[in-house]
């Protein structure tokens, strides 16, 4: 993984205090499906971490929609604190027991990332940069969510499964966007939904 990323020794380690207190919280409290963490750098780390080129340059503010474990959120924290350091990453779980997880892992990493434990409806609406969600909701449901955080350059990063074009299908009933897709590189039926220009359809 560190060969397709291109990461350093130090952002392994600060990756490494993820994955250890994943394991240890995960007899606790449900994190992750079980099974996969026999392959928690692919299926979790590398996952989230493909995000991180496709973060513009510049960007301020990131906004991670139901965090959970930390994935993508945390993961970009970590590496974007040498990479992009005036990037403020902000990761909203509503999971008290998840967000002492998080709090606990931005902490022993040294990253810096912004815990908001409150559902996403109760979050005071900002103009973000980018918005990143995994495993979430539907896509109408989740471009909902999204919608009081849309500036005029906000840029969503979403991870999808094989239901994607399902998804987009019923979502263009109601909103505008351009989209690209891009296939993952931690699974071949994953896609990487980039989507830019979102708005409300007038007739949605």
């Amino acid at each position: 993984m560190s060969a397709k990323l291109g990461l350093s020794c130090e952002e392994i380690r600060r990756l490494e205090v993820l994955v250890a207190a994943l394991e240890r919280w995960q007899a606790r409290i449900n994190l992750v499906g079980a099974a996969s963490l026999a392959d928690v750098w692919r299926r979790h780390v590398l996952d989230s971490a493909q995000l991180l080129p496709l973060i513009p340059t510049g960007a301020r503010t990131l906004l991670d929609l139901g965090s959970g474990a930390g994935f993508p959120g945390l993961v970009l924290a970590i590496l974007g604190r040498d990479r992009a350091p005036e990037l403020r990453v902000h990761l909203v779980e509503s999971n008290a027991r998840k967000c002492a997880f998080l709090g606990e892992v931005v902490g022993a990493s040294g990253c810096i990332a912004e815990i908001h434990n409150r559902r996403i409806e109760a979050m005071k609406p900002f103009a973000a940069d980018v918005v990143t969600a995994r495993a979430c909701a539907p896509l109408g449901r989740l471009l909902g969510h999204t919608e009081p955080f849309l500036g005029p350059g906000t840029r969503c990063l979403f991870l999808k499964g094989r239901n994607v074009e399902r998804e987009l299908t019923d979502s263009q009933e109601s909103w505008n966007m351009r989209t690209t897709r891009i296939t993952s590189v931690s699974d071949p039926e994953g896609v990487v939904l980039i989507l830019e220009e979102v708005s409300r359809r007038d007739d949605g």
